[in-house]
């Protein structure tokens, strides 16, 4: 994929080298199924997954080096909107998608949809608000937008924080993903997997930059959603003899029902019932901050900046969707496919005969007995032996299972080839270096580019402009490693804070600055600051000082139960939280779901105050500050016209 290759018929030929990779990637899987019926150990059959994978897209990033500032910064605006939509596919569907939104919906269920429905909808936003328009304007970067819109650096620093702030947190979530499934994959501790996802994280972006990172993300959204694909296929096959699960997932979902009755699970805690774990109002409030979320991360919006045309970048958010929808179609079936699984096969059960697979997440911390890891017999004998009026035989109430391991043990929960198990741990991984690459290229280009190029150093050449984008790339990347390797608690909530604060920062300046000619630069960045700090000091003070607000999990129990500390008092919950209650250790402390601010508005909902304050004062301060020129008015009549190349071209 040299410049060379670039500049000939590369793109013309991009249906026959994809189709010949998918191929190649059948065929693999096919020979790891072989050796796996001949013996060979799972351990090295997971390291052949690993080497396999991350050597093919290292190859693709190597091919695709470049020193040329459009083809790094932007893949030299030829990539087309199919391959686009595919690659902005993989870059959305980190592992928080792949691993934890089957994950979210098996612990919230109907509750979960909220997701689903959030991170959909903010494609339409998406496509019909900023990215052709942003597309049209030719930046590089959403910066380098505000900058010019809003007339000068204070507007450029104020989206340089907020990009920083949303995106840091979301690429230590990712690595800490892949160090979770190099952990169970490898079978090497979490913190050397950690540096592995990192090797593989750099070799597909640190020398082709954009270019190298979307013709990454192309092969990789192929193994994702074959591997997603692949597992509930075959449950559903085994089950109904129909290979289509969202067709069976009606069947599922009554089977669950039977099961929870059998179970003594209440009518309101059930997976099918809605605003079992979120009430309406925030259920529609996470749902709208997921949306408007969506459509101002940085890091998903720089993707359009790569399509040859307006229309294109237009053509390939529709792509972006069909692409998304056919992995979340499918998550609220695995997750049904998964708790049914965990229902027959688990709960009920004997400790001495839990299957083996409990042990396995067990020892990572991804499953819980009586309050604590599953590392192995004697350990939960001892915790469930300190439950009073344990009966030897596991409960719902005893059981506890985290989200991120819902998507990759349901193979081994199902008894299904190592293989398989695989396949998906591939998948995951993939995943998690797809948005991983897009979120640190997001963050060394706004360094890069925004603040050295832009502020620092304006004439700097192009050589140096590369050097210091890759070196920023590195620095980051092993900055983002090192705080991963530590497994921070509370990253899964930091990340969902990423929607809120690009909703509340970056929302209202985009749309005002694309939408309204008359916003002027001082009414933009006291929006920028207003929306971002009011959402950032809600967030912490309804997690950190609770206080100030209600900690609904505070109230029963000392420690976050995940850490292995039991309730201080069951019969007070179980009394006075039943829904919450019968979802067992793990749902009650789940990271998205515990905590609730003033006005019973949740801690991940917080972009509900500060997107309305930021539209409040760039209306306001607008009112009271000049207006823009008439040039600049006419320059966002250009922009807001669909036809026509790009108004301002990148040097």
């Amino acid at each position: 994929m040299s410049a060379e290759a670039q500049k000939g018929d590369f793109t013309s030929s991009l249906g026959r080298i994809y189709g010949v990779y998918t191929g190649g990637f059948v065929a693999f899987v096919v020979f790891i199924g072989v050796l796996e019926r001949a013996g060979v150990p799972n351990h090295i059959l997971g390291y052949l997954f690993v080497a396999f994978t991350i050597g093919v897209y290292a190859a693709i990033g190597i091919m695709s080096r470049t020193m040329q500032v459009d083809e790094y910064y932007v893949a030299g605006r030829k990539v087309p909107s199919f391959y686009n939509g595919m690659a902005t596919a993989a870059d959305w569907m980190s592992a928080a998608s792949f691993i934890g939104m089957a994950g979210t919906l098996y612990l919230l269920g109907y509750d979960g949809l909220a997701f689903i429905l959030g991170w959909t909808g903010g494609y339409v936003l998406v496509a019909t608000l900023i990215a052709p328009y942003l597309r049209k304007f030719g930046c590089y970067t959403v910066p380098d937008f505000l900058a010019f819109r809003f007339g000068g650096n204070a507007a450029r620093i104020a989206g340089i924080v907020v990009l920083m702030s949303c995106s840091f947190t979301y690429v230590v979530a990712q690595i800490v993903g892949t160090g979770l499934i190099g952990a169970r994959l490898l079978g090497m501790s979490f913190e050397v997997a950690v540096f592995v996802g990192l090797v593989g994280i750099l070799v597909c972006s640190m020398l082709g930059g954009m270019r190298a990172v979307t013709w990454t993300q192309v092969a990789q959204y192929i193994v994702l959603i074959v591997a997603y694909l692949v597992p509930v296929v075959i449950l559903s096959t085994q089950k109904f003899g129909i290979p289509i699960p969202q067709l069976t997932y009606g069947s599922v979902l009554s089977e669950i029902q039977t099961r929870e009755a059998a179970l003594g699970v209440s009518a309101a805690a059930s997976h099918v019932v809605p605003f079992a774990r979120y009430d309406p109002l925030n259920f529609f409030a996470l749902v709208l901050c997921l949306m408007v979320g969506t459509a101002s991360l940085p890091h998903v919006l720089m993707r359009y900046f790569t399509t040859p045309s307006v229309r294109e970048a237009r053509s390939s958010v529709a792509w972006t969707l069909l692409f998304i929808f056919i992995l979340y179609f499918t998550a609220p079936a695995y997750a049904a496919f998964a708790k049914l699984e965990v229902f027959e096969n688990v709960i009920g059960k004997p400790l001495a005969q839990l299957p083996g697979w409990v042990y396995n997440y067990g020892k990572i911390g991804l499953v819980q007995i009586c309050g604590t890891n599953a590392v192995d017999l004697a350990t939960i004998t001892a915790a469930c032996g300190r439950i009073s009026g344990f009966t030897g035989v596991l409960q719902l109430a005893n059981f506890g299972i985290q989200a991120d391991a819902i998507v990759i043990a349901t193979p081994e929960i199902a008894g299904l080839p190592y293989v398989v198990s695989g396949l998906v741990a591939a998948g995951g991984l993939a995943a998690a270096l797809s948005t991983a690459d897009g979120l640190l290229l997001a963050i060394a280009n706004a360094l890069s580019h925004d603040v050295y190029a832009r502020m620092i150093n304006k004439n700097a050449p192009v050589a140096r402009k590369l050097i210091i984008a890759r070196v920023l790339l590195i620095l980051v990347a092993i900055i983002a490693a090192w705080v991963a390797s530590g497994r921070p608690a509370d990253i899964v909530a930091m990340v969902a804070w990423a929607f809120s604060l690009a909703a509340a920062g970056l929302f209202p300046a985009l749309v005002m600055g694309i939408w309204s000619k008359k916003t002027t630069a001082a009414a933009a960045v006291a929006g920028i600051w207003a929306g971002f700090l009011t959402t950032l000091v809600y967030l912490v003070v309804t997690r950190y000082f609770p206080g100030f607000g209600v900690n609904v999990l505070g109230m029963y129990s000392n420690v976050h139960p995940i850490t292995g500390a039991a309730l201080v008092d069951i019969a007070k919950l179980k009394a006075e939280q039943p829904a919450i209650f019968q979802q067992g250790w793990v749902a009650i402390s789940h990271p998205l779901a515990s905590k609730v601010g003033y006005f019973n508005v949740a801690n991940i909902s917080a972009g509900l105050f500060g997107m309305p304050i930021g539209f409040l004062t760039m209306y306001i301060v607008s009112k009271f500050t000049t207006a823009p020129t008439k040039e600049l008015q006419s320059f966002i009549d250009d922009i807001r016209r669909p036809k026509g190349g790009a108004v301002m071209i990148e040097k």
